[in-house]
C-alpha cells in the first residue's frame, strides 16, 4: 500500500464485539423473518426468495448508492441477505431435493467461487480494501452466499447430523470461540479469521431461530415466528440507536 494514501472512511461498520452482537441477532432474525414469509405466510420457498431477492437488490443498490456510512441501511442490507439466504437455501435442500449436504456442497462452492473471482480482479478480499463500487458489489454478492450457506450448513448440523438446535448451536459456538482465540493468540490472517467468523455466524443464528420457533416435539420453543422476529429487530435497532458504530477506515 502506498504510504502517501490518504485514510478514508468506509461504508462498512468498525469490527468490533458490538459487529458480532448485531450480526448474529440480524442472522437469527433471517432465520425467524424468512420462515414467517416462506412458512408462516404459506408462501412458499420460491415465493419467499423473490420477495427477499427484491428487498435485497434495492438494499444493495442504495448501500452503493450512499456517500457515507449508515448504520441502519448497512444493516438493514445485511437482514436482506440474511432472509434471502434463508428462503434460497430452503428452497434449494428441500423444494429442489438436494438436501442439507448437497445445498452446503453448492453454496460452498459459489462462495468458494466468489472470493476467488474477488480477489483475481481487486487483488483482496479484506474489508478494509472495501472503497468502490466494485468492492462493495463483490461484497454483498460475497455475503449473501455466505449467508446461504449457513443456512444450510446449520440445518444440516441440526438435523441431518442429529444434533439437534442446542447441539448444533454449542458446535458453532464453541468453534468461533476457537475463532476469537486464533485472533488473539495466533497471527493467522485477520481477513481469514473474519470471513471464517462471519461464515459461522450465519448457521449460529439459524439453529437459534429454529430453536426459537420450531414445535416442542422438534427440540424448539414453540414461540410465534412473528413475535421472535419483532423482538429481535427491535433488539438491533435499540443496539444501533444506543450505541454509536463509526464506519471503518480504510486506504483510498
Amino acid at each position: 500500500m502506498d504510504p502517501s494514501a490518504k485514510n478514508t472512511l468506509s461504508k462498512v461498520p468498525e469490527v468490533t464485539l458490538l459487529f458480532w452482537v448485531i450480526k448474529i441477532a440480524a442472522t437469527t432474525l433471517g432465520e425467524t423473518g424468512g420462515d414467517a414469509v416462506s412458512m408462516s405466510m404459506n408462501l412458499g420457498y420460491l415465493i419467499g426468495t423473490a420477495i427477499f431477492s427484491v428487498v435485497f437488490l434495492a438494499a444493495v443498490f442504495a448501500q452503493i448508492k450512499a456517500k457515507n456510512f449508515h448504520s441502519f441501511l448497512y444493516w438493514t442490507t445485511i437482514i436482506a441477505t440474511t432472509t434471502v439466504g434463508t428462503t434460497l437455501a430452503d428452497f434449494a435442500d428441500r423444494s429442489l431435493g438436494i438436501g442439507y449436504a448437497g445445498g452446503s456442497t453448492l453454496l460452498l462452492a459459489l462462495l468458494l467461487g466468489s472470493f476467488f473471482i474477488w480477489y483475481r480482479t481487486l487483488g483482496t478480499v479484506s474489508i478494509s480494501a472495501v472503497n468502490s463500487p466494485k468492492a462493495e458489489m463483490f461484497y454483498w454478492v460475497t455475503i449473501m452466499f455466505s449467508q446461504t450457506l449457513g443456512t444450510a450448513l446449520g440445518d444440516w448440523t441440526a438435523d441431518t447430523a442429529g444434533l439437534g438446535y442446542t447441539g448444533a448451536a454449542l458446535v458453532f459456538g464453541a468453534l468461533l470461540v476457537l475463532v476469537a482465540a486464533a485472533y488473539y493468540g495466533t497471527k493467522i490472517s485477520r481477513t481469514l479469521l473474519f470471513w471464517t467468523a462471519f461464515v459461522l455466524t450465519r448457521p449460529l443464528g439459524a439453529v437459534v431461530g429454529d430453536f426459537l420457533d420450531k414445535p416442542l416435539n422438534a427440540g424448539g420453543l414453540a414461540l410465534s415466528r412473528y413475535s421472535a422476529s419483532a423482538t429481535l429487530l427491535v433488539f438491533i435497532v435499540v443496539c444501533i440507536l444506543w450505541f454509536r458504530q463509526r464506519a471503518a477506515r480504510t486506504a483510498h
